[in-house]
């Protein structure tokens, strides 16, 4: 096995892969090498500057660490969605591509067999597999959806280099087999429900009703358009001011 070398990890994932029939899963692969090449390509990275492993239905990327990452955050957030968008608006909706993508760094090595070992490598697959992600691409319109390892938000996105804001990304905890990692996702929190106020109920109005005004009279009442109603009777005065706000 080499020694362990530092780089940054990129990986792709395609949405519901194994849904798709053989000849559409063979198109996608071409397309996410598409997709891929020309990301590295934008963010200037030549050939001798990456390592790539492919999984099926996801590319692993081991860049050298001289390449920008800030250029790498800007070409995902920019280049990588427009590149998407352009080979998905000629595709039927069954035939389109979904990507889940993850930007992360650390010691990557090469065992006997030409596999990658290493535990920074693992922590970026749990990220790609995490549900959090998952979620919030099936939530979102878009093509695809960008997280990055908290080491690489504090590094190198919380420091808002030209074309890309860090309040654009929220923080999200996600449950690995090594406990809980911290990460962080681009875009729009999740839409949280109030827990107080049942969907589709009206929202309570600021507004305090008045006081509630009831009168009671007890006993036989005698009506000024004649008859008698026999029996206690019950005024509320403020049923009126309530079926207005309903």
């Amino acid at each position: 096995m080499t020694d362990p070398v530092n780089r940054t990890i990129l990986l792709f994932d395609i949405e519901q892969y194994g849904s798709r029939d053989d000849v559409e899963q063979a198109y996608l692969r071409r397309v996410l090498y598409d997709v891929t090449d020309a990301t590295l390509g934008a963010a200037s990275v030549d050939d001798i500057a990456h390592l790539r492993a492919d999984r099926g239905d996801s590319v692993m990327e081991l860049i050298d660490t001289r390449i920008s990452v800030p250029a790498l955050v800007k070409t995902l957030l920019t280049e990588t969605p427009a590149l998407l968008h352009s080979k998905n608006r000629l595709l039927a909706s069954s035939a389109q591509m979904r990507l889940r993508i993850v930007l992360s760094s650390g010691y990557v090595a090469v065992d006997d067999l030409d596999g990658w070992v290493g535990s920074d490598l693992n922590h970026a697959v749990r990220l790609l597999n995490s549900d959090p992600l998952r979620d919030a691409l099936k939530e979102r319109d878009s093509d695809s959806v960008l997280c990055v390892s908290d080491g690489i938000y504090q590094g190198v996105v919380r420091h808002g280099p030209l074309g890309v804001r860090p309040g654009d990304f929220h923080r999200i905890t996600v449950p690995t087999k090594e406990g809980p990692t911290v990460a962080w996702l681009h875009g729009e929190p999740r839409a949280t429900k109030s827990l107080g106020t049942p969907t589709g109920a009206a929202p309570a109005s600021d507004t305090p009703l008045p006081a509630h005004h009831v009168v009671h009279i007890n006993g036989d009442q005698y009506g000024q358009a004649g008859g008698t109603l026999h029996g206690d009777q019950h005024f509320d005065f403020t049923r009126s001011v309530r079926d207005e706000r309903r």
